[in-house]
């Protein structure tokens, strides 16, 4: 028997029915890339959003088509967005950071037939559009004062395209399975690989996203999504937002500490996710202009590890609440929260920093374990770890054109490609990629968790960890290391800060330093690249 329930299926454009209908006077600010701050309201993101799904649908596209975005974090590329997704077309978030060969390369794998780019973008697009054989329009994200000059084939500013638009217009109707939007892996080993998420995986994850023990968010807040939208979608602000109706502040193309504080304090803004370096930035300018941070209530870090001591001054000098997260591409991204259950609650100090170096527990909707290489499921002890592996409602069950298929099994585990433990409360923490774990002796060191340590002595900008080999234990750790300007530690005076917080067979054998570390398009450290330059190193233990 089946239930007596009306049909309605989950389509993203009713994200945006809502924020219209509920909150439609609510504010968008945007730091536009022409410059000005630009404010607008839901009522209005919903009617242009409109207009983009009557303008595409005019000039001949439809269901199924890739649209493609070269765009920062703005209101035009939220309204973009769903008026893409109106007509059931797909959006594609193209990441400006990637080479612009592999920019073609994906453009090409997914055919995109037309793209909303940005002003800043518009030199790089000039440079590949050639080569995108699908390529039939391009719409420049401006108006006609502000147009450039520009030897792109079809290409139109904004603002004309879309006043040829009443926005008199039906959303389309379709299945809520439907391809809504891609995402392509950075393809730091091997070709990038699309992830085509689903209406349904696009709300359903915004329902996970906002809820109190993940990202907590709702109508009272005041959102800034540092995190760009080509970084798998906002991790879901881009639609969490609308859903709840929170005010968001988009900070267009300046990311920097002095242009992040400035929009903090005068939109009075409560939430805001970001990476580490967009945290360690900000820190580093209110600490030297003796700014404070009296709005900000809660930060969500993810994309790379975060450093005890950004989660240590947030709390102790702003009373800034920190929440360690962890997603992928893949998992539209969440995948966990570190917020605190009822039996940690009152944990504080440094027990209390322990437990939000964990990557958190995953919200309803995420499913997790750990196995060892034969796919046995490993106990959660908190300190035996093994491959990562997640299934749910918005996780990829494979990628666009059927390749990386060893990654999913019959059961509908994807394989992260992480190792990492979960402790007897549920609580995860990734140790390493799978490819960067360091094993010695066959056990298992984890680089994270060494390279978290090192950044934690006061002289030390950035650290890395990787495994170099050794002819008795078959790899050891060695560290490399970036100093803070001015400052001159030694080898010897990070081990011994190092000494006695990891197990001893933990300890590096050596520490090199080096003026920068190579970091990929999404901002992580580039181990295959720091591997390839100390692949002739000789450890003095060996």
């Amino acid at each position: 028997m089946l239930g007596l329930m009306q049909e309605w299926p989950l389509l993203c454009h009713k994200l945006i029915d809502n924020a219209e209908r509920q909150h439609g006077g609510r504010e968008i600010v945007s730091r536009s890339i022409e410059g000005p701050i630009v404010r607008t309201t839901y009522a209005d993101i919903h009617r242009r959003a409109l207009q983009v799904a009557e303008r595409l649908e005019q000039d001949g596209f439809r269901l199924g088509d890739r649209i493609a975005t070269l765009a920062w974090n703005t209101a035009r590329h939220i309204e973009a967005w769903y008026g893409i997704m109106g007509i059931g077309a797909i959006y594609h978030t193209l990441n400006p950071r990637l080479f612009p060969e592999q920019i073609a390369w994906i453009m090409n794998n997914a055919e995109d037939r037309a793209i909303f780019v940005d002003l800043t973008f518009v030199p790089l697009l000039e440079k590949i559009a050639g080569q995108v054989k699908s390529l039939r329009q391009v719409i420049v994200l401006t108006d006609q004062a502000h147009m450039p000059q520009t030897s792109l084939p079809n290409a139109v500013a904004y603002e004309e395209w879309l006043a040829e638009a009443d926005g008199v217009f039906a959303w389309k109707t379709f299945d809520e399975n439907t391809a809504a939007g891609m995402c392509y892996t950075s393809g730091t080993t091997g070709d990038p690989k699309g992830v085509l998420y689903s209406h349904r995986s696009n709300v359903l994850h915004a329902m996970i996203a906002a809820m109190p023990d993940a990202m907590g968010i709702s109508a009272r807040d005041v959102i800034l999504p540092v995190v760009p939208m080509f970084h798998a979608n906002a991790w879901g602000l881009g639609q969490s937002a609308p859903m709840i109706g929170a005010k968001l502040v988009m900070p267009g193309c300046k990311m920097d500490g002095a242009s992040i504080y400035e929009l903090l304090d005068t939109e009075k803004v409560t939430f805001s996710a970001a990476v580490p370096t967009v945290w360690m930035m900000l820190l580093q300018y209110i600490e030297e202009t003796g700014r404070k941070l009296p709005y900000l209530n809660k930060v969500v870090i993810g994309g790379s590890s975060c450093p005890r001591a950004i989660t240590k001054k947030f709390q102790d000098n702003y009373d800034v609440q920190v929440v360690h997260a962890w997603g992928m591409t893949e998992m539209s991204p969440l995948g966990t929260l570190c917020t605190m259950k009822p039996e940690h609650e009152n944990l504080e100090g440094e027990a209390r920093l322990d437990l939000q170096g964990k990557q958190g527990f995953p919200p309803f909707g995420v499913e997790m374990k750990v196995t060892d290489d034969d796919n046995n499921a490993l106990p959660w002890d908190g300190k035996t770890f093994g491959h990562l592996k997640v299934r749910g409602p918005a996780v990829a069950r494979g990628y666009y054109g059927g390749v990386g298929s060893e990654q999913f099994d019959a059961e509908g585990w994807f394989d992260t490609g992480d190792v990492a433990h979960i402790d007897a409360s549920g609580y995860m923490q990734i140790t390493d990629r799978a490819k960067d774990v360091i094993k010695s002796g066959g056990e298992w060191i984890s680089t994270i968790d060494l390279e978290n340590l090192a950044v934690g002595h006061p002289d030390v900008a950035e650290a890395a960890a990787i495994g170099v080999p050794h002819s008795k234990w078959g790899e050891r750790p060695l560290l490399v290391v970036v100093r803070k300007p001015g400052k001159e530690p030694s080898k010897n005076d990070i081990l011994a800060f190092m000494n006695g917080k990891v197990a001893k067979w933990w300890m590096p054998d050596d520490v090199a330093f080096v003026s920068e570390i190579p970091h990929t398009a999404t901002g992580k450290i580039q181990k295959i690249s720091l591997r390839q330059q100390f692949k002739e190193y000789r450890l003095p233990t060996d």
